[in-house]
């Protein structure tokens, strides 16, 4: 089975073999190291240092999933977010983030309830949803995106 993963330096998907990707795989278009790099088709655990590079600089839409693990509607919605995570592989990166143990990007964003859905396109912040929305309302917004 292959694995998508986004190269934090061009952007570029690259397929990498589950039989390959013990060897610390490389970007094919630029060679930059793919350890650590986002995966598509996962739900990806976000700290506040990584969030400029893995979000801003994303050349794919992005969902992020700001939550904090104490909390009961996130961990209702969260079979979702990850559905929706392998639905929209290739098209879409989604991030979870802690605000419990991350401060910095909520008080950016000025989150004050989770869980909040941010939804990033071109590194910019297009979309928003608060609370525990049903599924049909998610996707709704993720095509919108990537239309």
């Amino acid at each position: 089975m292959n694995t998508l993963m986004v190269c934090p330096g061009c952007g570029a998907k690259n397929r990498v073999p589950a039989e390959k990707q013990h060897l610390a795989p490389k970007c094919g278009r630029c060679g930059l190291s793919l350890v650590g790099a986002p995966v598509s088709g996962l739900v990806n655990q976000l700290v506040d240092a990584q969030f400029h590079q893995r979000v801003e600089q994303s050349s794919m839409p992005v969902l992020l999933d700001f939550y904090s693990p104490t909390c009961g509607p996130c961990r209702m919605i969260a079979p979702v977010v990850d559905a929706l995570a392998q639905e929209y592989a290739g098209r879409l990166l989604v991030f979870k983030l802690d605000t419990s143990s991350q401060q910095m990007t909520p008080a950016r964003f000025q989150i004050r309830g989770v869980p909040t859905l941010m939804f990033f396109k071109d590194g910019k912040m297009v979309d928003q949803l608060v609370g525990a929305a049903p599924r049909s309302d998610i996707e709704q917004r993720i095509n919108r995106l990537l239309s």
